[in-house]
């Protein structure tokens, strides 16, 4: 029973990766929140894994904070955030472009993200610590021409990991990615035939649930772990850039100066 004694919120935990992730958790000793707006989907999961179910539509910040709150009531804390809710694009920049769809896709692909750590902060920090994992996708870390918007908040997230992970570090706080390729799950219900006949493998749940699992026993942070068939999950190693260097040649490295003592 390795999480005993753990409390963890996935958010899109009603089905697919996030409802793989709440029965893995729940079988392993945490006690799990399952947060959607699919009530009937998400309840189910919540009695499966004896777990709590509340209704959060993550583009909607109080939504998540009250998930938050819901948690601790219910289970005295909160230590290892699931932040997985992700819904298809399903459209480009062209004529087929809609700025209403935008704004739903991006509310809750990246901003879901971004209320789901503010919202989990304080319940970890007052735990001394604890672990949030973000849903990303490999179309995160490569070129996404088939759904471009669809990449972009996807990169948005892998960038925030990054960022956020030496930036909380200091809080006793992980944060990582997943980024897995095309996975069994609803998102690639409408183009999986042509996938399949295009001879890509498709993971199942189960490869990508491994992978949060393996995540969250790393200790690592700021990663961002790419799930493909065939190949051991491992975090991806992002090339340095260019950057700026000081007049003798030393490369300058930028520091929090709220992270020094």
């Amino acid at each position: 029973m390795e999480f005993e004694g753990k409390v963890a919120w996935v958010t899109g935990g009603a089905n697919g990766i996030g409802a793989g992730v709440a029965r893995r958790l729940a079988g392993l000793g945490a006690q799990v929140v399952v947060a959607d707006v699919d009530v009937d989907g998400g309840k189910a999961v919540a009695d499966e894994v004896d777990g709590l179910f509340v209704l959060c539509d993550v583009s909607d910040p109080r939504h998540s904070e009250q998930a938050v709150a819901q948690a601790v009531e219910a289970f005295g804390g909160l230590d290892i955030a699931v932040l997985n809710a992700g819904i298809a694009t399903g459209f480009g920049l062209g004529d087929d472009f809609d700025p209403d769809r935008y704004r739903r896709v991006m509310g809750i692909n990246l901003d879901g993200v971004v209320y789901g750590v503010h919202a989990a902060l304080p319940a970890l920090k007052a735990r001394g610590g604890g672990h949030i994992v973000a849903t990303a996708s490999m179309a995160g870390l490569m070129a996404m021409p088939m759904d471009p918007v669809y990449g972009a908040n996807k990169a948005a997230v892998v960038g925030l990991v990054r960022a956020l992970g030496p930036t909380l570090a200091g809080d006793g706080v992980t944060v990582n990615a997943v980024c897995p390729a095309f996975a069994d799950t609803n998102i690639i219900a409408g183009f999986k035939e042509a996938l399949e006949s295009a001879g890509m493998p498709i993971l199942t749940v189960d490869d990508v649930v491994d992978a949060y699992v393996a995540v969250l026993r790393s200790g690592g942070t700021g990663q961002c772990w790419y799930v493909q068939a065939g190949r051991p999950s491992e975090p991806f190693t992002f090339p340095n850039p260019p950057g700026p260097r000081t007049a003798s040649g030393q490369r300058v490295t930028l520091h929090d100066p709220s992270q020094e003592g």
